[in-house]
């Protein structure tokens, strides 16, 4: 008797929690004296949940692949304070413009890789998107150009989605699942900045954005004097659900006589030290770019290649990228370990992307031209000629009696050298979780005389075991904390 008692109490125990939808994890239970233990309970009322979590991923592309083998238990929240981890795939870009202005029907689809629409994340850097003149640095901003180029995003990022709007409005019984799909397709620019001539825009899918917090933005300015903006970095930052991102869209010193390498290693650390984000009262947010816990570095860093153009002219006309990649200078400073510690760069398999003749696919070289005319370097930068301007000379390029910055150019210069051919723009990562799966440039586009990079990402981060996730992400796996 007093055994089925006992039984009877302890079954009514196990039913009471069952209801009550607690998860009892290790919790003594005093009964006849001796502490015994209950094991771990699978919340009953979280089936439902699970259910509806996996039907709505069904058929979603977005949130990123499954590695390894799909089993019941994927997806399934762990106990005892742990996390899942999602992964996400991340698109990011960075294309020097020259200045131009892109026409109302650029199609940036193959750029994108939109057809694919497999991005969670789209990270699009620009550099020179304005002409780098003193009305320009100087005078106020010109936000037309960046509001064209986001507006040609949104359509190229949305176009499937437009499409699929279209086809809904003659299905009357459309599905949910129709509808999740279109909701899917959906990107949203979450922030967008432009510092003269950097710009950076990042877009994600419309799913992920209630879980996106702490979005911030800094500006670095490294250019004239060291300060102004027509070199320097913007750098966007948030946290997405527990894991922090930082995107840097950078330009640095340009210039190709000995030593101006010298004047990029010092931007690069200067942005590193000057980047600065506000911290939350509430939460430990990390501060500066290193803080983070994966960063994508990306732009034209204008690291040259350290050879005789004559030399290298051979080597690209050869496509012999081993040997220019040995005298690369960004890969030499890699090397020695005194800058980019704890950077990473993928494996370069494309071709130098500048600096290509206007609207062409063939190299411009320094002592190309028309017969009889004068052969000089095809470029000088005014961080590299601007020693003390006089208010004059500012005064009439600002008002147009110059052509832009040709004004400082009237100061004595050291003999000029010739521009190579190199690959200027580069994309660096950091970051645990981070894992760079493809890296190459888009040769098609000829707006400029660069060429866009880009690389895509398999990024991982962190959702508390706690937290209801609804934007479609996978979990992969769980990590103890």
């Amino acid at each position: 008797m007093f055994g089925d008692c006992l039984l009877l109490h302890v079954a009514s125990c196990i039913c009471m929690l069952l209801l009550d939808g607690e998860t009892v994890s290790s919790r003594p239970c005093n009964i006849m004296g001796e502490n015994r233990k209950l094991g771990q309970i699978i919340l009953p009322r979280r089936v439902p949940s699970k259910l509806s979590h996996r039907h709505q991923l069904r058929g979603h592309r977005s949130i990123s692949e499954i590695s390894g083998v799909v089993d019941e238990t994927l997806g399934k929240r762990p106990l005892d304070g742990q996390n899942d981890t999602l992964k996400y795939r991340v698109f990011a870009s960075t294309w020097n413009v020259g200045g131009m202005v892109p026409s109302n029907d650029l199609d940036l689809e193959d750029w994108l890789d939109s057809r694919a629409s497999s991005y969670d994340i789209y990270v699009l850097g620009f550099q020179e998107i304005v002409p780098l003149n003193a009305r320009n640095v100087l005078g106020p901003r010109n936000s037309c150009i960046s509001t064209k180029w986001n507006s040609l995003i949104e359509e190229t990022l949305n176009k499937r989605r437009r499409r699929g709007a279209g086809l809904h409005q003659e299905i009357t019984n459309s599905s949910a699942k129709d509808r999740s799909v279109q909701e899917e397709e959906h990107f949203r620019c979450i922030m967008s900045k432009q510092m003269v001539g950097i710009f950076s825009s990042v877009w994600v899918r419309s799913n992920l954005r209630p879980y996106i917090h702490h979005l911030n933005v800094s500006c670095v300015g490294s250019g004239i004097m060291g300060y102004l903006g027509n070199k320097g970095s913007v750098s966007i930052r948030f946290m997405l659900h527990e894991t922090s991102f930082c995107f840097v869209c950078c330009h640095l010193a340009s210039g190709g006589k000995q030593g101006d390498v010298l004047l990029r290693n010092f931007d690069a650390a200067d942005i590193l030290a000057r980047t600065r984000f506000p911290g939350g009262a509430a939460q430990d947010l990390p501060k500066k770019i290193l803080d983070h816990d994966q960063v994508v570095l990306l732009g034209d860093l204008n690291y040259r290649i350290s050879l005789e153009e004559a030399e290298t002219r051979l080597l690209v006309e050869d496509k012999n990228w081993s040997i220019l990649l040995e005298n690369d200078q960004l890969l030499l400073e890699f090397s020695t370990g005194r800058h980019f510690d704890g950077w990473q760069e993928g494996v370069i398999t494309f071709s130098p992307t500048y600096k290509y003749q206007p609207n062409s696919d063939q190299y411009y070289w320094c002592f190309d031209g028309a017969p009889g005319e004068k052969k000089r370097a095809p470029a000088w930068s005014a961080h590299q000629g601007l020693l003390n301007p006089t208010p004059e000379m500012i005064a009439s390029d600002v008002a147009g009696e110059s052509d832009g910055c040709m004004a400082f150019m009237r100061l004595p210069l050291l003999p000029w050298v010739c521009v190579c051919v190199c690959r200027c723009d580069r994309i660096l990562w950091r970051g645990k979780g981070l894992k760079q799966i493809q890296y190459d440039t888009c040769c098609n586009y000829r707006l400029s005389d660069h060429r866009p990079v880009r690389a895509v990402f398999h990024a991982e981060g962190e959702i508390r075991g706690d937290a209801d996730c609804a934007c479609g992400c996978i979990a992969l796996s769980s990590t103890s904390e």
